[in-house]
C-alpha cells in the first residue's frame, strides 16, 4: 500500500510529521482528520520538499498519522482576464475552515498561514497570503478583507467587524458559514425549481425555427401545387412571410439576440438601468414570484444574521 508523508496541525495548534498509509491522499487526510489532525500538507513518500531548518518533528506515539494534500505553488503570472472572482462555495469552506481554527484555539494570523498553505483556489490563496501580510502588519482582520472587495462583500466585512469588537470572531465566522452554506442551498433549490421551464423554452425556441427554416418552406411549394394561382389565407402568408424572412436574415437574427444580452448587461451595471431590469425581471411569469420570493427570502436572512452578529439595525439595513 502507498505510503503518504504529512504535515499537520494536532488540537494545541502544535505542528508534526509522520507517515501514513492509504490508498491514496484523499484516504490518507480522511485517517488523519480522524485522529484529531488539522492537515496542511501530503506528499507521496519521497517526494516532499526538505524543511527549512533541515530537522523534522514526529508526532506522538498512539495517534494514527495521517498526510495532507500538498497544494503545488502557482506560478504568479500577469495574465490578460485574469480571475478576479471567488466562487461562493470556494468562499463558504474557506470561512467554515477558518472559523474552525479560531473555534479551536488557533491565533487568527496562524489559522491564515494554515489556509493559506493549503487553499487550491488561485485568486483566494493569493488574497488569504494579502490578509497574512496585512495582519502581520497591525491591521484589523476588517480592514484587511475590506482591501479585497471582489472577493469579501460588505456582509462579510461587516459581520467580521461587529465579532472583532465583541470579542467573538469565531462566533461570527462560524454564523457566516452557516449563512452562505444556506445561500448555497437556496441558490441549489432555485437552480433546480428553473431547470425545467428553462429546458421547455429552449426546445419549444429550437422546435419553432427548426419549423420556419426547414419545414414551412416545403408546405409553400404544396399549398402553390394544390391552390394553383388562388390567393392563400392571410395567417399563412404571414407564416410563409416569416419563414422567408429567417431563411434570409439568420446572421442578423443571431447578432441582433447576443446584442440585445449584451445590451441588457451593459444597461443594468447603471443604477437606473438596473432598476428597470430588475422591475422586467419580477414581471416574468412564473420566473417572476419566484424571484420576489427568494429576493425576501435572502433579505430576512441576511438582516437576521447582522443583527445576531451584534450589527446596529440601521448600519445592517444600510
Amino acid at each position: 500500500m502507498p505510503r503518504f508523508q504529512y504535515v499537520a496541525l494536532d488540537a494545541r495548534g502544535q505542528e508534526s510529521t509522520g507517515l501514513v498509509e492509504a490508498n491514496s491522499a484523499n484516504e490518507a487526510i480522511g485517517h488523519l482528520r480522524q485522529a484529531g489532525y488539522f492537515p496542511t500538507g501530503v506528499y507521496e513518500e519521497g517526494k516532499a520538499p526538505a524543511a527549512r531548518n533541515g530537522k523534522v518533528k514526529r508526532p506522538r506515539t498512539g495517534r494514527i498519522a495521517v498526510p495532507v494534500v500538498a497544494t503545488p505553488k502557482r506560478k504568479t503570472g500577469i495574465t490578460l482576464f485574469q480571475r478576479q472572482k471567488v466562487k461562493s462555495r470556494v468562499l463558504m469552506i474557506f470561512t467554515r475552515q477558518l472559523a474552525t481554527l479560531i473555534d479551536s484555539g488557533l491565533p487568527l494570523l496562524r489559522s491564515l498561514n494554515v489556509l493559506a498553505r493549503q487553499e487550491r483556489d488561485p485568486v483566494l490563496k493569493r488574497a488569504t497570503e494579502a490578509l497574512t501580510d496585512a495582519v502581520q502588519s497591525g491591521n484589523t482582520f476588517s480592514d484587511s478583507l475590506a482591501q479585497h472587495p471582489k472577493i469579501f462583500n460588505e456582509l462579510y466585512i461587516s459581520m467580521v467587524k461587529a465579532g472583532e469588537l465583541g470579542g467573538v470572531l469565531e462566533v461570527v465566522l462560524g454564523r457566516l458559514a452557516e449563512f452562505q452554506e444556506k445561500a448555497q442551498k437556496i441558490k441549489g433549490k432555485v437552480l433546480s425549481a428553473m431547470i425545467y421551464p428553462a429546458i421547455v423554452m429552449t426546445m419549444a425556441v429550437t422546435i419553432m425555427g427548426f419549423l420556419l427554416v426547414f419545414i414551412v418552406p416545403r408546405f409553400e411549394a404544396i399549398f402553390k401545387d394544390m391552390l394553383g394561382d388562388k390567393p392563400l389565407p392571410g395567417i399563412t402568408i404571414f407564416v410563409i412571410s416569416i419563414s422567408r424572412f429567417a431563411q434570409n436574415n439568420w446572421v442578423m437574427l443571431i447578432g441582433g439576440v447576443v446584442a440585445l444580452i449584451f445590451g441588457i448587461k451593459l444597461l443594468a451595471r447603471t443604477p437606473g438601468g438596473r432598476s428597470l431590469v430588475d422591475q422586467f425581471k419580477l414581471r416574468i411569469p412564473l420566473f417572476g414570484d419566484l424571484i420576489r420570493k427568494t429576493s425576501i427570502s435572502r433579505f430576512a436572512r441576511t438582516l437576521g444574521t447582522l443583527v445576531t452578529s451584534g450589527v446596529s439595525i440601521l448600519q445592517a439595513l444600510n
